[in-house]
């Protein structure tokens, strides 16, 4: 084996099994024994709900202690030195990476798993056609069976933690049961978790219940592993009329950490219905002009449509300025004055490792210098970690690779690391952060961007007429494939507002809540502006016509101009929205002029077949239930297209 920094060892699978188990953890921690469980739990918190729940779950999933973690730094330093003990946990060298592990999970467990993902609503149509549905009373008596003793041998850890700044009156509260302490490490960078939570739950708060385990009770004389979990049953389900998550199998991520994608945009989508606001994929970011006006902007973009880049851009034009609110997900709720303000639920970056540099994205590179948790990524002699993108060649020194392999560059599909691999770490470390990025008001947004990478057709940006028509450009959201693996490169692949694997029930009902939300408005005269942009068209030559990156900043001054002004001298009306004039882009200083006519060329014969597209989109999969707001705005495209010809 390998000897790395401080006398580490590079743990194999195969010498996993002999080093400390996970289920001695927690014993100098808030632990307590499940018989003497109602006791400490008098103590800890006046909420009879929250009691009964943890109790119940106890008696089923039947661990051998329970730790109520308080979120302290002392908790999460005992539990990541016995992780490395165990072998979950490699610590990184603290000369390069402080305060910073390396976890690599089971080959099987490394993405989230959407068709082991589960909406239970009581009726099927209100799970709707986007998501897989399973009766609530069958769904249950699955979990009741799967979860009966599935932490034996294990510690059940007790995560209280709030989604938003505390206090905060978008912020909600959940409580995780999980037997991962890998989950306990992420969900301190990932929420606000600990006492101040159950302080805030009072004696009868709501709060939304999240019950996890990795699937692997230690039972039999059955030895642990570095990353237990259960591939063969995963289990990732949601019960919107309860609020309630259960996660059974997998350790990994989103499937894992359940405030993220789980409540963050499953139940808060119910949420958010139910109580007249939004719960979305959605960055944040603040813009500021170089006579310091400032705005917020939100974005929905698919994966590899450049969202996290984005929210953390540097400026490529003197004296304007980009500052991150949050690179995933916004929360947005009427402020007293009519506005719709946003909080980024989250307090914590679990951005894809690969592709990120200081190229792509310097500021993120800045943020994982320390107090980060890597998964499947490389392992350097040194003890450092890296992945394909991080620097233009791999280090010198020898590597492993996330799967715990020796690393040869040039050996055909051989990885260093996983192409989902992934870095856990503290939003306050970002060097561009903006000031607000925790106030509990939230920030009054501006303006909504809606993107896909489209290499063809779609302008590099427009802008909707109003809100209904900017919810129907939310719902046409759609990429082209770019992977053989997917098959069928080009075929347009629809991801309304990029929410297609997160909505909590009928996506149809989900337009017509955002139709809704326009309607209802306090003051519509405030909502923010709709926008669309597309960084990704090619030239007949199969090259980019756009640089992207840094440059994407001059689109934004494009949109800043048009919310912060009546002027529409700058813009074309079009049959498809307000499209800039050749000009309105500023290009200054750029060393390679791009082609601003072809950019924002509007093709109507290319639209008309977009349209139609998205008609028989909305039929196979919408149907009746389709609203008639949105049918009414494709009408209305279909029609301008037409006449304009």
């Amino acid at each position: 084996m390998n000897r790395l920094h401080n006398n580490t060892t590079m743990l194999t699978p195969a010498a996993v099994a002999s080093v400390l188990p996970i289920s001695t953890l927690g014993r100098s921690l808030n632990t307590v024994r499940p018989e003497d469980l109602s006791r400490k739990l008098d103590s800890w918190t006046p909420h009879t709900e929250l009691k009964n729940w943890i109790k119940k779950s106890v008696e089923l999933c039947q661990p051998d202690n329970v730790v109520l973690c308080d979120g302290s730094k002392a908790e999460a330093d005992e539990l990541s030195a016995q992780m490395v003990k165990s072998g979950a946990f490699v610590k990184l060298n603290p000369r390069i990476r402080p305060d910073s592990y390396l976890a690599r999970s089971d080959p099987r467990d490394v993405a989230r798993v959407e068709d082991r993902t589960f909406i239970s609503s009581k009726m099927e149509d209100d799970s709707g056609p986007t998501n897989n549905w399973v009766a609530p009373d069958k769904m249950k008596a699955e979990l009741d069976r799967r979860f009966s003793g599935s932490m034996k041998g294990r510690s059940m850890y007790v995560i209280p933690y709030c989604m938003g700044p505390l206090g905060s009156y978008i912020s909600h509260n959940g409580v995780e049961l999980t037997d991962s302490p890998y989950v306990v490490a992420n969900m301190r960078i990932m929420t606000r978790m600990g006492k101040a939570v159950v302080e805030q739950l009072g004696s009868n708060k709501p709060f939304v219940p999240c019950t996890h385990s990795v699937g692997m009770p230690l039972t039999g004389g059955k030895k642990d592993v570095a990353w237990p979990c259960n591939p063969e049953h995963k289990y990732i389900v949601h019960f919107p009329e309860s609020h309630a998550i259960y996660s059974y199998g997998s350790g990994y991520g989103g499937n894992a950490l359940l405030g993220k994608k789980c409540f963050a945009l499953r139940i808060a989508s119910v949420l958010a219905r139910e109580q007249g606001w939004l719960a979305e994929h959605m960055l944040i970011l603040g813009l500021t002009n170089p006579q310091g006006k400032k705005i917020y902007v939100a974005a929905a973009f698919p994966s590899m449509c450049g969202k996290t880049n984005l929210a953390m851009l540097q400026s490529s034009l003197p004296g304007w300025k980009v500052e991150t609110v949050g690179d995933d997900i916004a929360w947005m709720k009427f402020g007293q004055d009519g506005r719709l303000y946003a909080i980024n639920p989250e307090s914590g970056f679990f951005g894809v490792a690969p592709g990120t540099g200081m190229d792509s994205n310097p500021n993120a590179i800045k943020v994982v210098r320390s107090n980060t948790i890597f998964t499947n990524c490389a392992l350097t002699e040194s003890g450092d970690v890296w992945w394909e993108g991080m620097t233009k060649q791999p280090p010198s020194e020898k590597m492993e690779t996330w799967d715990r392999r020796p690393y040869q560059k040039g050996v055909k599909g051989l990885l260093a690391a996983h192409k989902n691999g992934r870095f856990t770490a503290p939003l306050s470390q970002c060097p561009c952060i903006d000031e607000a990025w925790e106030d509990p008001r939230g920030v009054p947004i501006s303006a909504i961007l809606f993107g896909g990478r489209r290499e063809s057709l779609v302008p590099l940006v427009y802008q909707s007429f109003d809100w209904e028509h900017g919810t129907f450009l939310g719902t046409a959201v759609s990429s082209e494939e770019t992977a053989a693996a997917q098959g069928n490169i080009g075929a347009v692949r629809h991801d309304p507002f990029a929410m297609l694997p997160f909505c909590g029930y009928n996506m149809a009902d989900y337009f017509q809540h955002w139709l809704e939300i326009g309607r209802k408005a306090p003051n519509k005269a405030l909502l923010p502006k709709i926008f669309n942009v597309n960084w990704f068209r090619k030239d007949k030559d199969d090259k980019w016509m756009w640089p992207g990156y840094g440059d994407n900043l001059r689109v934004l001054k494009w949109m800043f101009e048009r919310v912060t002004s009546n002027n529409d001298s700058n813009a074309i009306r079009t049959p498809i929205g307000w499209v800039p004039r050749a000009d309105a882009i500023d290009i200054s200083g750029m060393p390679t002029k791009p082609p601003m006519k072809e950019l924002l060329a509007i093709d109507k014969k290319g639209w008309i077949k977009e349209a139609d597209g998205l008609a028989q989109y909305y039929h196979t999969k919408f149907g009746s239930r389709l609203p008639s707001g949105i049918r009414s705005q494709l009408e209305g495209l279909q029609s301008r297209l037409m006449s304009d010809i």
